[in-house]
């Protein structure tokens, strides 16, 4: 009975959670938003306040640091991703076409070989309004899930507002979740809750340096090849680089579908496309995820990228930025579950156990 009065607590715990989470998601944003930045940026405070500075100090630099870059980099980069945006939507379908041209070109058979002859024949516009529709209905499911307070004010004030408390109050928030545990599972659960924050810490922290160094490199690397809209897919990369080898596949498939509609016949600079894309996924599979990320945190690609599009298709913005410590908690306590089964009579038969 005791077991069973556990399972229906913790069961009960998580219906309300997610029902709250449900009540409350068009208005949580600024405040789900300033708890990740507060995870982030805590071992940073931790370290300042090591060397001896007040930890309200601390907290006071690392935020107004954050929003300096912040606001510099929505000024300086902003304007351009924007433009250059809209122009490739507006070029796409023209890129797209030019590429129909070549492979249906009778002189070159082994290109239709390697892009698929059915290419030649598939219908553009349809093709192009499809995806776009697919796009639209997902972001506008994330849209309306954060509408009501997606706003300057909610993002650049509150956010940053509740991340300060996080930051200044972290100890003391962790050592209160502490002492609310059973007393009797509390070694179990802190147990859990170190395998959560090390698979959390260890993806979110390290797949944002894999993120910025991907971004930053592959958005210099095409721009030096004066690939047209080579920010905008560079940083796209680096964006959706959070889903492991997602950010070089986009990166590759988007950079090497404009280059050769830009450039040919001439190969030199699609080449250097190429070898751009090339180097970012050595860069990528051999020194940055094994280095930043490590084998340990045990978030599978295809978990992952089911979790940030089923939160963020049932609960917007917010979904998307509790998809990944959620998918971590899921997948640590799936693990523990599978544990305590195979260790149990149901799975062994023994029943003196």
């Amino acid at each position: 009975m005791n077991l069973k009065r556990q399972v229906v607590f913790w069961v009960a715990t998580l219906g309300v959670f997610v029902a709250l989470l449900w009540l409350l998601h068009r208005i949580l944003l600024p405040f789900v938003a300033g708890m990740v930045l507060a995870y982030l940026l805590d071992p940073l405070a931790n370290r300042i306040e090591r060397l001896g500075v007040n930890r309200v100090l601390a907290t006071l630099f690392i935020i107004a640091l954050f929003l300096l870059v912040f606001i510099l980099l929505i000024m300086l980069v902003a304007p351009v991703l924007v433009s250059q945006l809209l122009a490739l939507i507006d070029n796409m379908p023209g890129y797209l076409a030019r590429l129909q041209t070549l492979v249906a070109d009778s002189n070159r058979p082994w290109l239709a070989k390697i892009v698929g002859e059915g290419f030649a024949n598939v219908e553009i516009g349809p093709l192009v309004k499809q995806s776009a529709g697919t796009a639209v209905v997902f972001l506008g499911s994330v849209w309306s899930g954060g509408r009501a307070l997606i706003s300057i004010f909610s993002l650049i004030v509150i956010t940053p507002v509740v991340a300060f408390y996080f930051i200044n109050d972290w100890p003391r928030i962790t050592a209160a979740i502490d002492n609310w545990l059973p007393r009797r599972q509390a070694d179990t659960i802190r147990g859990l809750m170190r395998e959560i924050d090390a698979a959390i810490a260890g993806f979110m922290r390290g797949q944002t340096g894999v993120a910025l160094v991907l971004g930053s490199f592959y958005g210099i690397g095409f721009t030096i090849t004066g690939l047209s809209f080579g920010l905008l897919i560079g940083l796209l990369a680096g964006l959706l680089s959070f889903v492991p080898y997602a950010g070089s596949l986009t990166a590759f498939v988007l950079s090497v579908v404009v280059a050769v509609a830009q450039f040919w016949p001439d190969w030199t600079p699609i080449a250097a496309v190429v070898a751009v894309n090339l180097i970012g996924q050595v860069l990528e599979g051999n020194v940055l995820s094994p280095y930043l990320v490590g084998p340990s945190v045990g978030l599978h690609p295809v978990w992952l990228m089911f979790a940030l599009l089923a939160f963020g298709y049932l609960f917007g913005f917010v979904g998307l930025l509790l998809a990944i410590p959620m998918a971590a908690a899921i997948g640590v306590l799936v693990r523990f579950a599978l544990r305590q089964y195979l260790a149990s009579p149901f799975y062994t038969g023994d029943e003196r156990r």
